[in-house]
C-alpha cells in the first residue's frame, strides 16, 4: 500500500508594509500608495492607515523590483525579479495582462504619454518597448553594456510619431533612442560613475540626472536638432569629412553641475508635477527639494551678484547675464526621516499654491511608510521658513527588523512574533496586528499557560513578562548572564526551563498573589543546571521525564528531569544543535544543526537511526507534529521542509520566503504551520485535504529541473551586435503552447484528408463509408477542422504567439498556411491572421521563397486578405469620421452655454466694483 500525505499550501503572508527591493508610488487620487511586500503589491489608504487591497499573482515567487503608473489612471505596471511585467488595475484582484521577455531582474519601467507603449529595462542591459493595447513586445533594443537604472519617453507633441525614449545605466551612459526608426539616436557622455536616476520636466526642455558622483547634472535638450533626421543634419554641414561624426550637433547638451548635500549616491530622482520642484534622495536618511526658479527670480538673481561684485570693487562686466544650471535650480529643504529612506514619490496635486506645501510619501528600508509635508519656499530670505513635518505613518502591521521568535496560543487563535525591539500579537484568522509591545532583543517567546501573557527571552539575558491585555510589560527579572537562547514550557503547565550563553539552564515556576488572584503572575527561580558549555536549546519530553540539552560543544546532553541526574550524550554533530524537539510518544529526538543534518535518536539507548542531509544552509528551527512522527524543518536558505521520521523521506518543500528563516511554530495537531524571517514577512501555511504521494513529488521535482534546462538550452544567443532584436523569450508556456499548435493541425489533417479521401473515392463511384468524426472535434461542438486550429492559435497569449510559432516545424508551417488561405477567404479574426502570417513569413522567408508549389496558395492568402484589410480600414474610417463629428457637435452645444452664461457674471463683478 502506497503511503498517502496531505499537502501543506501557503495560507498568508503578512507583517510586510514595504519592502526594499522596490519603489513606492502614489495612485492617481492621492489617497492611497502602492508600495511593493516581497512577491506582492500592496495597496495602503495613508489617511486610515488600513491595506484596502493587494496584487497576488498565484504562483509567482519573484519579488516585485519596479513599479510604475500610468497615466491613464487606471493601469499600473509592475516588474518582478524574474523578468515578468504585470499590468494591474488598483480595482482588480488579478493581472489584466502578462508580459515576459527579460531574462534578468526588472529595474526600470516607463509609459508614455497616452499609456499605450510601455518601455521597460533590466538586469540584463536589454530595453523593450511594449504594445499595451495589443498586449505584445514590439522591439528590444540593445547598446547598454550594464543594468538599465532608469527610461523616459520623449514626446514632441505637435508630431504624431513615435518620439523617443531616453535610457540611463550602470555603464555611466545615457542613451537617446529614435523610436521611429528604432536606433540609438545619440549617448551622452558625461557622468564619471553609474548613472543611478534622471527625470525630464514637464515640458520637455530639461534633464536632471545623478549617480554616485557629489553634482547632480542638468541637460537642456534642443528639441531643433530633435525634428530633424541624421541626413538633413549632414546637409546643413556640407563641408564635414564622413569620419567626423563627432561634430555633428548634438540634440542633448550639458546645461551644467548642481551641487547637492549627501555623499551617498542617487537613488531617486524626481520633478514635482508642477515641474516648479525636484525632489532628490540618496541612499541615506534624507529627501532633498529644489526649487526651479522663474525667469524674474533669475534675473534678480544675476542683479544680486552684479551688485555684490560691485561692492567688493571688481569689474561688473565680468559677471556674465548667462544662466547658470545654479542660478535656475537650488536647494532650498531637506526632508528628514528617522532611518535610511528606500524611495519617495510627490503627491499628484499641480497646484502647490492653492495646497500650501509639497506633499510626498517615502519608503523606508525598516518597513515603514511616511507621509510628509514640506513648506514651499519663502518669498524673501527675510521669511523664516517652517521645517518639514510629519503628517502620518504606517509601522503597526509589520516588524522593524527580523523576526526571531514565533509562537502559538494553545488553541491557535494568537500568534506571537518578536524581534529587536518589539513583540506583536496577532490575530491568526484575520492576519491583523491586536497588539504591539516593545520589548528587548528578543531571541525566543512563548504563550504562558492560559494564553494571556507572554514570556520572552532577550539577548541581554532578561525574561520578560507581558500581559496581552493591558499590553505592557508586567514583570521582568535578569535571569542569565549571558543571551538567553531557548525557552521551553513545562509539559505540566506550572512553570518552564531557559538556557543561555551562561553555561547554565534554569528551571522557573510560576507563582500567583493568593491575596490578588487575578492579578498577572510572576516566576521565581528554583534550581540551577550548570553545563560544560553555553546552552544553545532547551526541550522537555511530554511526559516530562526527562530534559534535553544542546551545547557549544555540538553534543546533546540528556538529563532525568526529577532528579537532574544524567541520562545520555547524544554525539555525532559537526557543529552546534540550533534547534532540537522530542516527538508526543517520547521515543524519537530530532537534532537540527549548524552542519546542514537533521539527526534522529531513539531516546532509550540514545542510538541514532538516521542522519539526513537536510538543508543547503543552517538549520535553525525543527518541530514534531503532535501525534506523529512527522516533523518541519527551517533553514538560512529560504526553505520550509516537511518529513516523515520513521521512513527518513522528504515529504515536501515549502518555498516562499526571500530571506533567512529564523522561526518555526507548528500548531498543535499540525493544522497550520507558522514561520518568520529575515525579510520581515510572518507566512502562514496550511494543511489541506489534498493527498500527496511521495514517487509523484519527486516526479514533479524531476520535470521541473528538465524543464528549466530545457528552457535555458532554447535561449538565442545573441550572434549580432544589432542595436534592435524582437522581444519575445522562450518559456515553458510558449514551448507548450507550440506544441498544441501542432497538435492541432495533425488532428485537422488527418480529419480534412479522411474526407478529401471519402471524396474522391465517391466521385470514382467506389464503394466507401464516411469517415468517423475526431472525438476531440465533437466534443467541442461539431467544429471544422479550421475551426478548431483557429480557436487553438486564439487561445494562445498575445505575447507568446511569435515564440510559439518558432516552434513549429516546416512541414507544419506549410500546413498551417494553407489554413490561413481558408481562414483569409472566411474573412476570421483578419487582425489575428495578419500576425501569425507575418510571423510566418518573416521566420522562413528563404524556404517559402524557394517553394514554387506555395505561390498559388500566397497569391490567394494576398487577395482575400488585402480585400479583407481595405474592409476593415474603411469600417474604422468610417467610424472616426463619425466619432469626430459626434465630438465636434458636442464642443459646439457645450461652448455655446458657457458663452451664455459669461457676459451675466461680467456685468455683475462690474457694477459691483463701480459701487
Amino acid at each position: 500500500m502506497v503511503k498517502a500525505y496531505l499537502r501543506y499550501e501557503p495560507l498568508a503572508n503578512f507583517g510586510v508594509i514595504t519592502s526594499a527591493q522596490s519603489n513606492i508610488t502614489y495612485d492617481h487620487t492621492g489617497k492611497l500608495a502602492i508600495t511593493p511586500a516581497l512577491e506582492d503589491v500592496l495597496l495602503w489608504d495613508l489617511k486610515k492607515g488600513t491595506q484596502v487591497g493587494q496584487w497576488k499573482e498565484s504562483g509567482n515567487n519573484a519579488q516585485v523590483t519596479c513599479i510604475s503608473k500610468s497615466p491613464n489612471n487606471r493601469d499600473y505596471a509592475v516588474g518582478y525579479a524574474d523578468g515578468m511585467v504585470r499590468l494591474w488595475q488598483t480595482n482588480g484582484s488579478a493581472a489584466t495582462v502578462t508580459l515576459s521577455g527579460h531574462r534578468g531582474a526588472v529595474t526600470a519601467l516607463a509609459f508614455n504619454n497616452d499609456g499605450t507603449r510601455l518601455a521597460s529595462g533590466s538586469k540584463d542591459t536589454d530595453i523593450i518597448v511594449w504594445d499595451v493595447v495589443a498586449e505584445t513586445g514590439l522591439y528590444r533594443l540593445k547598446g547598454h553594456k550594464e543594468q538599465v537604472t532608469c527610461l523616459k519617453f520623449l514626446n514632441n507633441p505637435e508630431r504624431a510619431d513615435e518620439g523617443y525614449l531616453l535610457s540611463a545605466s550602470k555603464d555611466t551612459l545615457l542613451k537617446l533612442w529614435d523610436l521611429s526608426s528604432q536606433f540609438c539616436r545619440e549617448t551622452v557622455v558625461g557622468h564619471r560613475t553609474e548613472v543611478w536616476d534622471f527625470d525630464i520636466n514637464p515640458e520637455q526642455s530639461m534633464i536632471i540626472s545623478g549617480g554616485a558622483e557629489p553634482m547632480l547634472k542638468a541637460w537642456k535638450i534642443n528639441w531643433n536638432v530633435l525634428e530633424k533626421s541624421l541626413d538633413e543634419m549632414e546637409i546643413d554641414q556640407p563641408g564635414q569629412q564622413p569620419d567626423e561624426a563627432d561634430t555633428l550637433t548634438k540634440a542633448i547638451t550639458l546645461y551644467g553641475n548642481i551641487p547637492r548635500n549627501s555623499r551617498d549616491r542617487i537613488v531617486t530622482l524626481q520633478f514635482h508635477p508642477s515641474g516648479k520642484y525636484v525632489g532628490v534622495q540618496a541612499a541615506d536618511k534624507a529627501v532633498e527639494l529644489y526649487q526651479i526658479r522663474d525667469h524674474e527670480q533669475i534675473r534678480k538673481k544675476i542683479q544680486r551678484r552684479k551688485k555684490r561684485a560691485k561692492e567688493k570693487g571688481k569689474d561688473v562686466q565680468e559677471i556674465s547675464d548667462e544662466v547658470q544650471a545654479e542660478d535656475e535650480i537650488h536647494s532650498y529643504t531637506i526632508v528628514r526621516a528617522q532611518t535610511k529612506i528606500r524611495s519617495f514619490d510627490f503627491a499628484p496635486v499641480k497646484d502647490v499654491q492653492k495646497a500650501g506645501h509639497i506633499q510626498l510619501v517615502v519608503s523606508l528600508n525598516d518597513n515603514v511608510i511616511e507621509v510628509y509635508n514640506a513648506p514651499l519656499p519663502a518669498e524673501k530670505k527675510s521669511d523664516s521658513m517652517e521645517e518639514p513635518s510629519k503628517l502620518s505613518s504606517i509601522d503597526l502591521q509589520g516588524h522593524r527588523s527580523d523576526v526571531r521568535a514565533v509562537a502559538l496560543s494553545a488553541n491557535d487563535d494568537l500568534l506571537a512574533s518578536a524581534s529587536h525591539n518589539i513583540l506583536k500579537v496577532w490575530n491568526v484568522k484575520t492576519r491583523s496586528c491586536i497588539r504591539s509591545m516593545e520589548c528587548g532583543y528578543a531571541l525566543c517567546c512563548s504563550f504562558l499557560p492560559g494564553d494571556r501573557h507572554i514570556v520572552v527571552g532577550t539577548k541581554s539575558g532578561d525574561l520578560e513578562l507581558f500581559d496581552i491585555a493591558s499590553s505592557s510589560m508586567v514583570y521582568s527579572v535578569a535571569a542569565h548572564a549571558g543571551s538567553i537562547y531557548s525557552l521551553h514550557m513545562r509539559p505540566d503547565k506550572r512553570g518552564f526551563v531557559t538556557g543561555g550563553a551562561d553555561k547554565e539552564a534554569k528551571f522557573w515556576d510560576f507563582k500567583i498573589n493568593e491575596e490578588k488572584p487575578t492579578s498577572s503572575p510572576t516566576f521565581v527561580h528554583m534550581r540551577t543546571l550548570k553545563l560544560s558549555d553555553e546552552v544553545l536549546c532547551v526541550r522537555y519530553s511530554p511526559d516530562q521525564n526527562i530534559l534535553a540539552v544542546s551545547l557549544l560543544d555540538s553534543t546533546v546532553k540528556v538529563f532525568y528531569h526529577d532528579t537532574l541526574k544524567f541520562f545520555l550524550s547524544l554525539y555525532g554533530h559537526k557543529l552546534p544543535v540550533l534547534s532540537m524537539d522530542i516527538s508526543s510518544d517520547n521515543t524519537l529526538i530530532a537534532t537540527a544543526s549548524a552542519d546542514k543534518n537533521v539527526k534522529l535518536w531513539g531516546l532509550d539507548f540514545g542510538d541514532c537511526h538516521k542522519s539526513i542531509f537536510a538543508h543547503q544552509e543552517n538549520i535553525t528551527g525543527i518541530q514534531f507534529v503532535w501525534g506523529t512522527h512527522y516533523f518541519f524543518t527551517v533553514s538560512k536558505d529560504k526553505m520550509v521542509k516537511y518529513w516523515d521520521g520513521d521512513k527518513f523521506e522528504n515529504i515536501m518543500k515549502l518555498q516562499g520566503h526571500h530571506g533567512e528563516i529564523w522561526a518555526l511554530a507548528v500548531s498543535r495537531h499540525g493544522s497550520i504551520v507558522v514561520t518568520g524571517s529575515h525579510d520581515r514577512s510572518i507566512r502562514i501555511w496550511e494543511r489541506t485535504d489534498e493527498q500527496l504521494f511521495l514517487e509523484e513529488e519527486r516526479e514533479k521535482e524531476l520535470e521541473e529541473m528538465y524543464e528549466s534546462t530545457l528552457v535555458s538550452q532554447m535561449e538565442k544567443v545573441d550572434v549580432n551586435d544589432m542595436e534592435l532584436d524582437s522581444a519575445g523569450k522562450q518559456t515553458m508556456e510558449t514551448l507548450k503552447a507550440g506544441e498544441r499548435i501542432m497538435e492541432a493541425l495533425e488532428i485537422a489533417d488527418e480529419e480534412k484528408q479522411g474526407w478529401e479521401a471519402y471524396e474522391t473515392a465517391k466521385a470514382k463511384g467506389l464503394p466507401c463509408e464516411p469517415p468517423q468524426r475526431n472525438p476531440i472535434l465533437m466534443a467541442m461542438g461539431d467544429l471544422s477542422p479550421e475551426k478548431y486550429v483557429l480557436n487553438t492559435v486564439e487561445k494562445i497569449k498575445a505575447n507568446d504567439l511569435e515564440e510559439a510559432l518558432l516552434v513549429l516545424p516546416f512541414s507544419k508551417v506549410t500546413s498551417l498556411l494553407s489554413y490561413i488561405e481558408g481562414w483569409a477567404k472566411k474573412n476570421w479574426n483578419i487582425i489575428l491572421i495578419s500576425r501569425v502570417l507575418f510571423a510566418l513569413i518573416k521566420m522562413h522567408h528563404n524556404q517559402i521563397v524557394a517553394n514554387r508549389m506555395m505561390r498559388p496558395m500566397l497569391d490567394s492568402i494576398r487577395h482575400h486578405l488585402r480585400a479583407s484589410l481595405q474592409k476593415q480600414k474603411d469600417v474604422m474610417g468610417y467610424n472616426r469620421a463619425a466619432l469626430t463629428y459626434l465630438r465636434r457637435d458636442w464642443e459646439a452645444r457645450n461652448t455655446a452655454d458657457f458663452f451664455d452664461e459669461a457676459p451675466v457674471e461680467d456685468k455683475k463683478k462690474r457694477a459691483f466694483i463701480h459701487v
